[in-house]
């Protein structure tokens, strides 16, 4: 026998017939910052993170799973110690890094600063397929869909009824924002007035004082504690009118939890305490 004939003899005893190779997923894999955090950590729970230092803030999501992963400083001899195959990233990481990673061999994919709910179902799938796990992804998008049907089942009945918006910082977002795109699928119409994100004075709400508040990070107490959002005549004019109370860590990331927050806004929350 021929050695090519030995060696693809000894082939099939070993591995049985021969077929395509497949193709492994990606097992090392670097966030680096909070966002990406968040998608890592749904999408390759079983895969070695290498997470950012604030992956378990209080503002995370998924701050619980976080704990048992390894944090990484995002600088260039850190982040190229751990030898990533990936790299995930939304603001996280100056130009050079990005650039020393990919040049060392890693695929580094941005998510998107998505401002409705098909550009999270975007976000999940790009980063789903760089992790070589499509079929996460296509969990996680049915998960969020799930949110939203639920959502549709409970908001109120009838035309949209109106609310703003507002942070404890003072601010708001009006149309082209996912928290316009929140509101909607929470059955509200915004009451921002505006495009895009700006702020509210008090002198507004005191002389017209919305008829429903949905709120932002008001959880995040040592955050923005002198803020227009906190003042007291802002707080005496939403007393008995907060539809919602939407936490911190469902706002920090364009991720599918949007879809969470959608479903508080339909179900509606008790009274913060402020």
């Amino acid at each position: 026998m021929r050695p090519a004939a030995r060696l693809l003899a000894a082939a099939i005893l070993v591995g049985g017939t021969a077929g395509p190779a497949v193709a492994r997923a990606p097992d090392r894999i670097l966030s680096l910052d909070q966002c990406a955090d968040q998608y890592v950590l749904a999408l390759a729970p079983e895969a070695t993170l290498f997470l950012s230092p604030r992956a378990d803030d209080p503002d995370s999501w998924m701050a619980r799973e976080a704990w048992v992963h390894r944090r990484v400083r995002p600088t260039l001899e850190a982040a190229t110690g751990v030898r990533p195959e990936v790299v995930v990233r939304y603001w996280g990481g100056e130009p050079r890094l990005r650039a020393a990673l990919a040049a060392r061999g890693a695929t580094v994919v941005t998510i998107a600063d998505a401002s409705d709910l098909a550009g999270i179902r975007g976000n999940i799938a790009a980063v789903a397929g760089a992790l070589g796990r499509p079929e996460a992804g296509a969990r996680l998008i049915a998960r969020m869909d799930g949110r939203l049907a639920e959502a549709a089942a409970v908001r109120p009945v009838g035309p949209p009824r109106t609310a703003l918006y507002l942070t404890a910082g003072g601010f708001t977002a009006g149309a082209g924002t996912l928290i316009d795109a929140i509101l909607t699928a929470g059955g509200y119409r915004n009451a921002a007035g505006i495009a895009g994100f700006g702020p509210v004075s008090v002198e507004r709400i005191a002389l017209e004082p919305p008829l429903r508040f949905v709120l932002g990070f008001f959880d995040q107490a040592r955050a923005d504690w002198r803020g227009a959002g906190r003042h007291p005549v802002v707080r005496a004019a939403s007393r008995g009118r907060v539809v919602a109370d939407l936490p911190a860590a469902s706002l920090t990331c364009p991720a599918w939890f949007a879809a969470d927050a959608a479903l508080a806004v339909a179900r509606g929350t008790p009274e913060p305490g402020r």
